[in-house]
């Protein structure tokens, strides 16, 4: 199995070098660029570098990337844009940018949950592959039929990563209509969680909300819901991560699952453990988010997880993976 990776703006070369070092098994890297929105917080502020310094090193990472002939997907995937949504001069920026990208480095393709950047990029950039992101929440026959003329290929919605009969349904559709279809393999993120769309217009509207003088800060249900020891049973049940031991399955269906990498403390351990098809530790230490910390003194064991396949279904015995803890966590 190939893998879509997320570029992290790090403090080392570690995270790239395993990037380059592991490419025949890396499918592309997906990225954020300047600091247009997107599905996670900016990582030029973030960072604690200036804005360029920061772009400057991304500019490196992604030259050094896309020079080892590995393809590159960049990402318009904010949940909202605001009032550029439907601007001329927020178009006018993305075609800049992309042609500064197509003219330096290995684009391939493009991510996002705006039918109008979509539509945009389709009309002017026909040699991009349009792909429709994991947050448009797309797991229908029908909603793909809906915006087939907007997108060449789409991941699937989290909670169907474990059903291969409704994965299977998707895939007859995508491949008699000449569509790719991909999926997320380690997301951390509450299946069908209610807060879902709120959580992620706020992501895509930090820039204004980190000027304001905020009463309250929204960390997500998920760490609130965990650290309750008896939704402990959900770490299999309510979420829809597929293991590194499990990838195997997914051949022939997905060209590649993607790793979510971007706000990992780690990701490279991330990288390695799906490469390598196994990981010994926590099980959440994998998924983004991580709730490692969130179910402190107890630990999901990856190694002690029972995988199974009944019924077209995928599915997790955790009872005697849930170990809990003597002493502080490391």
């Amino acid at each position: 199995m190939k893998f879509s990776v997320g570029y992290q703006l790090c403090s080392d070369s570690e995270f790239v070098d395993e990037i380059i070092k592991n490419r025949d098994s890396i499918y592309e890297v997906y990225f954020s660029w300047s600091d247009y929105a997107n599905g996670r917080n900016s990582q030029i502020r973030k960072s604690g570098l200036t804005p360029w310094e920061a772009q400057k090193f991304i500019e490196d990472d992604i030259k050094r990337i896309s020079d080892a002939g590995i393809k590159l997907n960049i990402l318009f995937n904010a949940m909202c844009y605001g009032e550029n949504s439907q601007s001329r001069s927020f178009f006018e920026g993305i075609g800049n940018t992309l042609e500064y990208l197509l003219a330096n480095y290995n684009l391939a393709s493009l991510t996002t949950t705006s039918l109008l950047v979509a539509k945009f990029v389709k009309e002017n950039f026909p040699m991009l592959d349009v792909r429709a992101s994991v947050n448009m929440d797309i797991g229908t026959v029908e909603g793909l039929d809906y915006v087939k003329e907007y997108f060449d290929s789409f991941y699937i919605r989290r909670e169907l990563n474990r059903d291969f009969g409704e994965i299977r349904k998707l895939k007859s559709w995508c491949d008699e209509n000449g569509k790719t279809l991909y999926a997320l393999a380690n997301s951390g993120c509450l299946n069908y969680c209610s807060a879902h769309v709120f959580h992620d217009n706020l992501v895509a509207h930090e820039a204004e909300i980190s000027k304001m003088d905020n009463g309250y800060n929204f960390e997500g249900v998920c760490r609130s819901y965990f650290k309750n020891p008896e939704n402990h049973f959900a770490l299999s049940e309510r979420l829809g991560y597929i293991r590194p031991e499990d990838t195997e399955l997914y051949e022939g269906i997905f060209p590649a699952l993607k790793l979510a990498t971007r706000v990992s403390k780690n990701p490279a351990k991330i990288l390695k453990a799906y490469i390598k098809g196994k990981h010994s530790g926590s099980t959440l230490d994998l998924l983004e988010p991580n709730h490692t910390g969130v179910i402190y003194p107890y630990v999901l064991e990856n190694s002690k997880i029972i995988s199974k396949v009944q019924n077209e279904k995928l599915t997790y015995n955790i009872e005697n993976a849930l170990i809990k803890l003597e002493g502080e966590l490391c």
